[in-house]
């Protein structure tokens, strides 16, 4: 279906891709493995037509093409569903999927019938129970993600790429998706897939090709691959796994919540969160397991003082009572957190990453009235090296980065608070597992320093593997925990399950 031979793609002298070489086969799913910074989103973006500056060729259904834009290769026949959303925020899902190729009918009008009509039935074939004139910002990340794949589904693709489809939609829409690449296939598709959850490229890839620093290391059958072998090929060395070994946890009870109630906007008779009571410990990594539409995110969005009119609670930390009016009084007091969203509300893509790290804690950076560059500076350093993070200098713009490195760079703003209590929502969502392992590092380094750690995580293993003890939510609602020693997978999802009972 589509060759890509000897793409190279440099950035500012930088060399992003070098020789790259791809063959994407009908009816088959070919995955796509690196760590972050490997080069997969750029080559991708290459063969979408997002950049049309590079060298090498693409040779599509026998002909060799180079698409100017991202609407040439959408006519072409290939889509992309990209692991940032690309969403028009205040526009409703239906004028979301149909922006830029609307339906007309008979009198030269918008067919907006017909419209709504094909989005109800794509919302229905990928499980997604929301009208389709919902507001995209109205949407949780997880549920934007569905809408992506329902856009490129609308499109009559040969070639679908998928990066990172996943990163934040529950275990329920994974199967969906699979679903439906399963008929995609059975219609001849050429599928792309990008992830760094290696357990879901067994179950849906046929072929493999591995990147390394932008290289192509090899290419063949899923069937002759193992979990440990594809990780050799990504990173060339053998990984060990970190598994959370904490000794460092105390019974001084660092936070403590009662009572947390938090009301829906615009309809105070809907609770969203419910009588949520919880302690956290100092040194302790409580983690919260929960499915889409739980209350894990707005439960650390409360904490962090995001909603203050809709909440009602009784807060402790330090055995001092808190009551934040905004997020700037939490973080003052010691909160942190890493959101969900890194894209839209952890970061500023435009700026770099020297000032994107210490935006949170700017009133440290200065002498009087203005910013002392080399303190600054510093930290930067501090974190760049501490988190392992990809980037030519302190100076590189954000947006430039990738998806992995950006989210380091969130941690790093959290951790220059200084915080008591630092929140992770997601944390290593769209991460390699290299980079993964550097964030579990990191966090038990964190908590045998007396930092209280509150994670949020959509993967058991994640969980399992990182967490002293286990919270599991189900709307809105604390429904069990678990220590690390007493948790499995089967017991964590039935208490996920609201109606199990």
């Amino acid at each position: 279906m589509l060759v890509a031979e000897n793409i190279c793609k440099r950035f500012s002298g930088i060399t992003a891709l070098e020789n790259v070489n791809l063959t994407l086969t009908a009816g088959k799913v070919t995955a796509i493995i690196g760590e972050n910074g490997a080069g997969k989103s750029t080559l991708m973006k290459i063969l979408s037509g997002v950049y049309e500056d590079y060298e090498g060729n693409i040779v599509f259904k026998g002909n060799t093409v180079r698409f100017k834009n991202t609407r040439e290769a959408q006519k072409a026949g290939i889509a992309i569903i990209h692991q940032e959303l690309n969403l028009v925020p205040h526009l409703s899902i239906t004028e979301n999927l149909f922006l830029g190729r609307e339906l007309i009918n008979s009198w030269a009008m918008l067919d907006k019938k017909a419209m709504r009509l094909r989005t109800e039935e794509l919302l229905e074939k990928l499980k997604l129970s929301v009208s389709p004139d919902t507001l995209i910002t109205d949407l949780k990340v997880g549920q934007q993600q569905v809408v992506e794949i329902a856009k490129a589904l609308l499109y009559d693709a040969e070639v679908i790429i998928m990066d990172e489809p996943t990163s934040a939609i529950s275990e329920s829409e994974v199967d969906v998706l699979f679903e439906n690449i399963a008929n995609l296939k059975n219609q001849s598709k050429a599928i792309v897939y990008i992830s760094h959850k290696l357990n879901e490229l067994f179950k849906i890839a046929d072929h493999y090709t591995v990147l390394r620093d932008g290289k192509t290391i090899e290419s063949g059958d899923m069937q002759a691959m193992t979990h440990d072998m594809l990780i050799h090929k990504m990173v060339g060395r053998d990984i060990e796994i970190i598994r959370n070994t904490n000794a460092s946890i105390t019974k001084n009870t660092l936070l403590k919540v009662d009572e947390l109630c938090l009301n829906k906007l615009g309809n105070e008779q809907k609770q969203l969160l419910k009588n949520i009571c919880f302690e956290l410990y100092s040194g302790e990594i409580l983690g919260i397991f929960g499915l889409m539409g739980a209350g894990r995110t707005e439960l650390m969005e409360t904490l962090l003082g995001m909603h203050p009119n809709l909440s009602n609670a009784t807060i402790t930390l330090n055995n001092q009572p808190v009551k934040y009016k905004s997020a700037a009084e939490a973080i003052k007091a010691g909160m942190a957190l890493v959101p969900e969203d890194r894209k839209k509300d952890g970061l500023v893509l435009g700026l770099d990453v020297k000032t994107n790290i210490s935006l949170s804690s700017i009133n440290k950076m200065q002498d009087t009235w203005l910013i002392n560059n080399k303190t600054e500076l510093d930290l930067a350093h501090k974190y760049i090296k501490a988190l392992k993070i990809k980037t030519p200098s302190e100076k590189q713009t954000v947006k430039n980065l990738s998806g992995g490195n950006q989210q380091k760079i969130v941690i790093a703003k959290c951790l220059a608070t200084q915080p008591k209590v630092l929140m992770l929502d997601e944390p290593t969502r769209g991460i390699d597992i290299n980079a993964k392992n550097e964030i579990y590092k990191l966090i038990a380094e964190l908590a045998a320093s007396g930092l209280g750690i509150i994670m949020v995580s959509s993967e058991l293993p994640e969980i399992m593997a990182v967490a002293d003890r286990i919270l599991v939510m189900a709307d809105g609602t604390i429904t069990a925990t678990f220590n690390a020693n007493e948790a499995t997978e089967d017991n964590i999802l039935k208490a996920a399950i609201a109606d199990i009972n």
